[in-house]
Parts: structure tokens; sequence; C-alpha cells
């Protein structure tokens, strides 16, 4: 059937008066009468009955009706979804965080996303980089928060900001009682706490360079994880460095963090995608990304 013409009779329907359903219609009465006889001869059956002072509905009418608002009701809600579906309000966006990168913008980012596109179905996951890495080069993840720089020349990364590396030092170490910056040649010799290297391989050896240039540090015991690293530092195992934004989130007591001498070290932040992925969920993060 033609939705046009439904849409025609179930006003007239509800009018049941051929002038004042084509004025709501915004087309001349003739127009409609003859859409609404054309429906009739298509169905093989009457609908109304004409008279003096406007018209009712037959039986048969009384059902098309009915039936018809049902498929246009159904016609609308399908076109709102396409529209949602292509704007990208639907749709599902598998989104990871790196470990090191809770809170501060990468949670900052997927809060707004949530509250501007409420739709999207999100699905969080959390890994070290090179984990998340694996996962896109995979399609198993649409974007992933990373630690740059990244060994994948397939994937792009949007940067989204760095912070401060600060040194995670015991509470008892002769370092936690300096006010002061800590050069290099401070920390040359210190008992070192850090987590794998397989875990994000550049941002470990962005690390390395910046805090230890010349002979690299004296590693002593790997952690998984930063909160592991930290309750390795505070129970006097060596000294680490860590996020500046990671050591305040996690506020491990027994430590002390101290910032180093200049070239203050950094570590970025970044949003790891695809470029191939055309994905309109995945693209209004990274338009969101870019504005923020």
């Amino acid at each position: 059937m033609d939705l046009r013409q439904m849409r025609y009779f179930t006003v007239l329907a509800e009018e049941l008066n051929f002038t004042r359903a084509a004025r709501r219609l915004h087309i001349a009465q003739p127009a409609l009468s003859q859409q609404v006889k054309a429906l009739e001869r298509r169905l093989g059956a009457r609908l109304i009955e004409r008279g003096s002072t406007g018209c009712t509905l037959t039986a048969v009418g009384e059902v098309v009706a009915q039936e018809a608002r049902g498929v246009l009701a159904r016609a609308t809600a399908a076109e709102e979804r396409i529209a949602a579906a292509v704007a990208g309000r639907h749709g599902r966006l598998n989104l990871a965080y790196t470990r090191s990168a809770r809170g501060g913008p990468a949670d900052a980012l997927v809060s707004a996303f949530r509250e501007r596109h409420p739709e999207v179905e999100l699905r969080l996951q959390t890994g070290w980089t090179a984990h998340n890495v694996t996962l896109l080069l995979a399609g198993q993840l649409d974007a992933a928060f990373v630690r740059p720089p990244l060994d994948a020349p397939e994937l792009t990364c949007l940067p989204l900001g760095e912070e401060e590396l600060l040194l995670a030092v015991p509470a008892d170490h002769p370092l936690a009682a300096t006010r002061s910056r800590i050069s290099r040649r401070r920390i040359a010799t210190e008992p070192v706490i850090l987590w794998p290297r397989e875990n994000g391989p550049g941002m470990h050896d962005l690390i390395i360079r910046q805090l230890w240039p010349d002979h690299g540090p004296r590693i002593v015991r790997e952690e998984p994880d930063d909160e592991q690293l930290l309750l390795a530092v505070a129970a006097g195992h060596g000294v680490a460095p860590i996020p500046e934004g990671r050591a305040h989130a996690l506020r491990v007591p027994g430590i002390r963090l101290r910032r180093l001498t200049a070239p203050t070290p950094t570590v970025g932040l970044g949003l790891a995608y695809d470029p191939r992925v055309d994905a309109r969920a995945l693209q209004l993060l990274l338009s969101l990304a870019r504005d923020r």
C-alpha cells in the first residue's frame, strides 16, 4: 500500500470532513478525494460514505484506518532509527583505556561522549598500550587510548595532551627529604622499579631516554601495573617513574613524589584508531576529541 495514501486516509478518518482534512494535509480537496478513490480501487472496497456535512467510515474503512495508523507509526520509527544510525547516534563503539591513563583526559572524553551521544552503545575495556594496538589491528576495537609513540604505521594516533613524569621514592629515602627538583645524576644508580617493556615499548623507551639518557636504569623489579609498582616503592625496593595524573589518582601511602630538573620529562596520551574504518560512532568520537 502507498504510505502517502494511507497518511491521507488516516487524517480523513480523524476529521471525517474532506475540507478540514485537506487543510491539515496542505493539499487541495480534489487531490485528497482522488487519492482516497485510488486507495479504494486498490483495495477493492468502499472505505467511506459521503454525506452532506461530512463522511463516515465503512466497516472496512474502520479496519483500514486502524491498520494504517500502526503501519505509519512503524514507518516513522524506522525512519528515525535509520536517521539515528546514519548520524551515529545508534550503533556501538568498542573503546579501550590504557592502564596508565585512567582518569584525566581519557575519562573526561568518555564522559563527554556519553553525555552528547547517549544512544551509542559504548563498550569499554582496559589494557596496556601494546595489547590495545594488537586489538585495533585485528579489528576488535574501534579506538583506544594509548601512550605514544606507537610502532604501528597502519594506525593514526590523535594527540590528547601530555603530562609530567614524576619520580616516586620511598618515604624514608634520602631523596624524599629534598624539596628541590632532582637531577638525573642523582638517580643514575638508584634501583628502579618499572613495568615490562612489552606492555608499551614506545612509552618504556621514551621514559628511559628522558630519565636515564646515558646508560639506562638499573631495573631491579618489574610490576604489572602502576598500583603494584607504587606499592613496591612504598616497601622500599626502589624508585619508579610514573605519570603525574596516575600517581595522584592512586594515592599510595608510604611514597613521596618528586619532580626532575629540566628538561622536564613528559609522557603523552593519544587516541589511536585505524583511519580505514569509517564507522559513524568512531567519527563522532574523533570529532569530539579534536574539539576538546
